[in-house]
């Protein structure tokens, strides 16, 4: 039996279709809608703009756009988004919320595992990734290559959305209670606290000391759309452990590192990263912070699945040690179990996976 509130699952999100709450140019993808989530597709133009902006609570998108719009690129054929720069993207897919839904938005694993910085825009809007209840109008992504330039085209899905109604976070004895059933986190001491269970980092390494990836620069272009394309050490430095199990990060570059504990994401639940704890370091991990139900379950094929944590530091250069917490993972309920799980013949990508750089790369 569905909740009253909670997260949308599969099924609801292809009612949402039929019932036009949601809409698109052309007709869907068939894995383009996930178990708790809808990939979004980008549309045929990006606006090269001069800054990063918000449209506030009396503009359009569009208003900033022809103020701020540099040129226009054709992304019928692809086109390289170059590193340091800002586009803003009309996508395919548009709203009509009802009045007691709302939704959120964030860049799929591997676009921040390519450290390609999303961020969803709505007409008046005042928070990016927010979109508030009974919205109806059309969506933008934002887009930044920090560390590797990218081609894109049009249909290229580098975000996903959610659909929510009500308030569906669990509070901190739920989610206690939740652990001691479910094992959300393979930790003997579960820290809960924040509203969230807490994520640390795993600096020893595998069999051979490997404990990350730092992202190199001046590369060749990543074609978002493709995999296992690219020679890893092309584009990246591995890091490996030298007995002291900790890394100095510096400002400004990129690294992909490991939780120490193994995720589970229960099927009547769906669950999301915090980007940035001012409380345990100046650092953000996880610009995509969404895991899906039945991600690392056992049934699903997920069995000791580790969260990928894209790392960056902010201003100065900080010391990660060995365990130390970087983050908290905050669970919500679903309104329904969905109708496939993650990993469940899916063809997700990341599954039942420990230290692992995007699908692009090969292994």
């Amino acid at each position: 039996m569905a909740r009253e509130t909670g997260i949308l699952a599969d099924r609801a999100i292809a009612a949402l279709f039929e019932t036009g709450r949601l809409n698109s140019e052309r007709e869907l993808d068939r894995d383009q809608i996930q178990p708790a989530s809808l990939d979004l597709r980008l549309g045929s133009k990006a606006f090269r703009v001069r800054a990063s902006f918000m449209p506030g609570p009396s503009h359009l998108v569009s208003d900033k756009l022809d103020r701020l719009s540099l040129h226009v690129i054709d992304l019928s054929q692809g086109a390289v988004l170059e590193t340091g720069c800002v586009y803003i993207v009309p996508l395919m897919e548009s709203l009509a919320l009802p009045a007691e839904m709302s939704a959120s938005a964030n860049p799929k694993s591997s676009t921040g595992r390519l450290d390609i910085f999303t961020r969803v825009i709505t007409d008046y809007a005042q928070e990016f990734d927010k979109i508030p209840t009974g919205y109806s109008g059309p969506l933008y992504l934002e887009i930044s290559p920090r560390t590797f330039p990218i081609v894109v085209r049009r249909g290229s899905r580098l975000s996903q959305i959610r659909f929510r109604v009500g308030q569906s976070v669990l509070g901190e004895p739920e989610l206690l209670k939740l652990h001691e059933s479910e094992t959300l986190v393979a930790s003997k001491q579960p820290n809960v606290s924040g509203g969230g269970i807490a994520l640390s980092i795993d600096l020893t390494g595998d069999k051979d000391g490997l404990i990350g990836y730092r992202g190199k620069h001046h590369t060749a272009v990543v074609d978002v759309d493709e995999k296992d394309q690219h020679d890893i050490f092309d584009f990246w430095e591995p890091l490996y452990s030298r007995g002291r199990n900790e890394l100095i990060l510096d400002p400004d570059e990129f690294y992909i590192l490991v939780s120490r504990e193994a995720v589970h994401v229960p099927p009547d639940y769906a669950a999301e990263m915090t980007p940035f704890d001012p409380l345990v370091g100046e650092f953000r991990v996880h610009y995509a912070g969404f895991f899906d139900p039945g991600f690392g379950h056992a049934p699903a094929g997920g069995r000791g699945s580790r969260a990928v944590l894209e790392v960056r530091s902010h201003e100065v250069p900080f010391i990660l040690e060995d365990g130390q917490i970087v983050g908290r993972l905050v669970y919500e309920h679903m309104q329904e179990k969905p109708a496939s799980l993650y990993g469940s013949g899916l063809g997700s990508n990341y599954q039942a996976q420990g230290l692992k750089l995007s699908k692009h790369f090969r292994i």
